[in-house]
């Protein structure tokens, strides 16, 4: 009884495995892809569409789990949920399973519950989306329902953006084939981490974004800190913490994705997972001191275990920083000819983790979510000076050349 099944396969879930194995599991990952870079540190492997909750159970079985785990996965989230109580493992829920990954769910949970929320609709045709945007009359967003890494969101400004962008936006919606069309927020774009146990819910890391020139929707850079000059972090603190409580999240990490407007927080989506992109194993704890992915592994083991783990703030976490940037080629399309300046990353003691998701000879093309962007460093410092200084020589240094 020392199996973990951990999906999907994707380079994200590495170091979530790497922490099963270091503890002595036996892991083995599903994915419906057969070459996924997750499979070569796990000790075996199952092709299969993990949004299949019944497959996923099927195969499960066989292998008599301690636990069904994945982070930094939102289309995970139902089938773990869902697999799990059917083995009778700890689990959020099917329902709050569902409240964290569908987003008209989450938008009639904030109004119902007295959030600050965009106006909203949920739309099953084209001409429905077209009239609910000639009555609301000002710039919106169209996004599928349970979609992932901003597959499918587009900024709407007309009849016509409806029409060119509906198919796409429904075509991510999996559970239900209806998109979200609402109210575009204009202000600043925030991310926070979390994590709810059974004796309080603890903030984690707080990051403040920016965005590619030529996509709104979708982060270029998040530099992460404790506190703001402009902003109240305290108050965003406190916005996430009851909504998280309000839900009754049982235990796990969330991350969440807020906008600024007129003194207000607005809650634009919030997962129970992990934020994505090593921001749940690599940032959160350099941040905090906060081991997020160990306490998730008790909990999905043991309550009794989860219940004795002991979570503790580093003591200087409020001075830490850190940034995640993701390498904006622009508008450039064609074949690499050189990835220059990787021996500086590779050096650079302040940058924690880089990745390319292309090599010398591949063929790029123009990025459009966050599941093609070309790559992205994380750097933790201790101030926002060694932040700049390290920007400032990845800009010098690495530099992508085309045929």
């Amino acid at each position: 009884m020392n199996t973990v099944i951990v999906l999907p396969g994707t380079k994200w879930q590495i170091p979530l495995i790497n922490k099963l194995k270091k503890r002595g599991f036996k892991v083995i990952v599903f994915d419906y892809y057969e070459n996924q870079p997750a499979y070569k540190y796990a000790d075996g492997y199952e092709i299969v569409n993990i949004l299949d909750k019944e497959k996923v159970y099927e195969l499960a079985q066989k292998y008599k789990p301690i636990a069904v785990m994945s982070d930094e996965c939102d289309i995970a989230t139902p089938t773990i949920a869902w697999v799990s109580e059917q083995m009778e493992k700890p689990s959020i829920g099917v329902e709050l399973a569902a409240l964290y990954t569908d987003k008209f769910r989450m938008r009639e949970f904030m109004k119902n519950n007295g959030f600050a929320t965009p106006i909203f609709y949920k739309c099953t045709t084209v001409n429905e989306a077209i009239q609910k945007f000639k009555s609301f009359g000002e710039k919106m967003i169209i996004k599928p329902l349970d979609g992932n890494s901003s597959r499918g969101v587009f900024s709407i400004e007309s009849e016509e953006d409806i029409k060119n962008h509906f198919n796409k936006a429904m075509s991510y919606s999996k559970v239900e084939k209806s998109v979200l069309l609402e109210e575009y927020i204009e202000g600043d774009e925030f991310s926070i981490d979390g994590i709810m146990t059974n004796q309080k819910y603890y903030s984690l890391a707080i990051s403040h974004k920016k965005h590619y020139s030529y996509n709104e929707n979708l982060d270029q850079e998040l530099i992460f800190k404790y506190r703001d000059e402009k902003y109240n972090y305290d108050l965003l603190r406190r916005t996430n913490e009851e909504y998280v409580k309000k839900t009754k999240l049982p235990f796990g990490l969330t991350h969440a994705e807020y906008k600024y407007r007129d003194g207000k927080f607005y809650l634009i989506e919030i997962g129970a997972r992990g934020g994505g992109n090593l921001i749940s194993s690599v940032i959160n704890p350099n941040m905090t001191g906060i081991e997020t992915q160990e306490a998730l592994i008790d909990w999905s083991i043991s309550r009794k275990k989860a219940e004795c783990m002991k979570i503790k703030y580093a003591d200087n976490y409020k001075e830490r920083c850190a940034l995640l940037s993701f390498f904006d080629i622009g508008n450039r399309e064609g074949i690499i000819r050189e990835i220059k300046g990787i021996d500086y990353l590779e050096k650079e003691k302040c940058i924690k983790s880089f990745y390319f998701e292309y090599k010398k000879g591949d063929t790029v093309k123009k990025v459009e979510d966050g599941g093609n962007r070309f790559g992205y460093y994380i750097a933790c410092c201790n101030s926002l000076e060694e932040i700049e200084r390290i920007k400032n020589n990845v800009k010098k240094e690495v530099s992508i050349e085309f045929e």
